[in-house]
């Protein structure tokens, strides 16, 4: 009862908003950002739930209906991110690979065989600055002195194991 006489209530105004907000909450969902178009889709929903209640009851009622419908629209994103469907603008296309010349933060191998100064006393872990870049290091598990040239003989990771020269 209260629900058909909330669908008759339901003026054009009304309408043009909760239309707007589900707009606006669908170009959210499929073009992320700042929030913009969210902010501006649960504006017109609150506005429209405003203009259309002339009680508490009919306001959680519609509340209740647009979780629904936002909920719906959410599940159907997560079907097609599973499904590998999405717009090609929410996909990253392109890749830093290493045969490009790009190397990782992770991938220290690029230090192999890099001859360095210690920075600090290594017993048997310290720093090294190899060509003005400072790395944490281990050494094979000897003293290595302040000062001393070493070079890196293994990468595990992010582990650099060093020897003095």
């Amino acid at each position: 009862m209260i629900l058909s006489e909330l669908i008759d209530g339901i003026g054009l105004l009304s309408a043009i908003f909760f239309s707007l907000g589900l707009i606006f909450t669908i170009i959210e969902i499929y073009m992320p950002g700042f929030g913009v178009w969210g902010l501006a889709g649960i504006t017109c929903f609150i506005i429209g739930i405003i203009v259309t209640a002339d009680t508490l009851l009919e306001a959680l009622i519609l509340m209740m209906i647009l979780l629904a419908i936002v909920g719906i629209i959410f599940s159907i994103l997560l079907h097609s991110i599973s499904k590998g469907k999405l717009p090609k603008n929410m996909v990253l296309s392109t890749a830093m690979r290493s045969e490009d010349g790009y190397i990782g933060t992770s991938d220290m191998k690029y230090f192999l065989n890099k001859q360095g100064v210690t920075l600090t006393i290594l017993r048997p872990a310290g720093t090294v600055d190899f060509d003005g870049v400072k790395l944490d290091v281990v050494s094979e598990g000897e003293f290595i002195p302040k000062g001393t040239k070493v070079q890196v003989i293994k990468v595990e990771g992010r582990r650099i194991v060093v020897r003095r020269l």
